[in-house]
């Protein structure tokens, strides 16, 4: 972990000065502390609120900033004035990401660098096209840094709520592709998401929006652990489901990106 954190430290004094794009997650909020660590004033956070970012995620990250010192800037993407976004194609996150550097350049004319690691170079990630159409650059990429390193610098910085923060990408991840992304469907997925994590604990918990409804997604380890109170848990969410006249699809355990849909060809 040491010689990890010592190879990114290396990519980052490199820089004269330097913006990362922080959206709350443990991986740029970990490049956000080793960063500040090596840069001080020359560095820049930047950090986007949409209807599409959890407020916990935005919490987050203005706590740490006032605690630590870090220097923040917060922004509206507009990526909701963007109707290629609000369609959700199958590369939404291609529009997000030009919204958001697009936007980072109007508050920042050096190095723009994103909390991007080693493994997601693995998965379809239309957001590193418009990260290379920006000249954005990956310091956790480049230092050869995958998630279980970034959690152990997290942990070795002492940012122990951060470490072991589950994945958790943007709201409009939960819609399936091809519906229209709008706020309300956003806040609902937020509250109920936010009900299943304060009876269940943290852990990889989904409200999906399909075409056939709204669908829960639960690891069947969590369901087991809290197998005493899960019928009563299910039971109020249906309830609140049925409150917002919405459809139940149904239950199932939690899939990685499971409404991201696609045909042969469109990738």
């Amino acid at each position: 972990m040491l010689a990890a954190m010592a190879r990114l430290e290396a990519q980052l004094i490199d820089y004269p000065r330097l913006a990362v794009a922080l959206s709350g997650g443990v991986d740029s909020m970990t490049l956000a502390a080793v960063a500040y660590r090596v840069l001080g004033d020359k560095l820049m956070l930047v950090h986007a609120v949409s209807p599409a970012v959890p407020l916990e995620a935005s919490d987050r990250v203005r706590e740490h900033s006032q605690r630590l010192g870090w220097p923040l800037t917060i922004v509206d993407a507009g990526e909701f004035s963007d109707e290629r976004y609000r369609n959700n194609p199958v590369n939404r996150c291609y529009y997000c990401k030009t919204n958001l550097y697009t936007r980072l350049r109007q508050v920042w004319d050096g190095p723009v660098a994103s909390g991007a690691n080693l493994d997601d170079l693995g998965d379809y990630r239309p957001g590193l096209l418009a990260a290379s159409e920006k000249a954005v650059v990956h310091p956790l990429v480049e230092a050869a840094i995958d998630k279980q390193m970034v959690r152990a610098i997290a942990r070795h910085l002492q940012l122990d709520d951060v470490a072991e923060l589950p994945a958790q990408p943007c709201l409009s991840s939960r819609v399936e592709t091809g519906l229209v992304i709008n706020a309300t469907d956003l806040l609902f997925v937020h509250r109920i998401e936010r009900y299943l994590t304060e009876m269940l604990g943290p852990g990889d918990v989904r409200c999906r929006i399909t075409a056939a409804g709204v669908r829960i997604e639960v690891p069947e380890d969590i369901r087991e652990l809290h197998s005493d109170q899960w019928s009563a848990v299910c039971v109020e969410l249906e309830q609140r489901i049925a409150n917002d006249g919405r459809s139940f699809a149904g239950y199932d355990s939690y899939r990685r990106g499971s409404a991201f849909v696609h045909k042969p060809g469109d990738l």
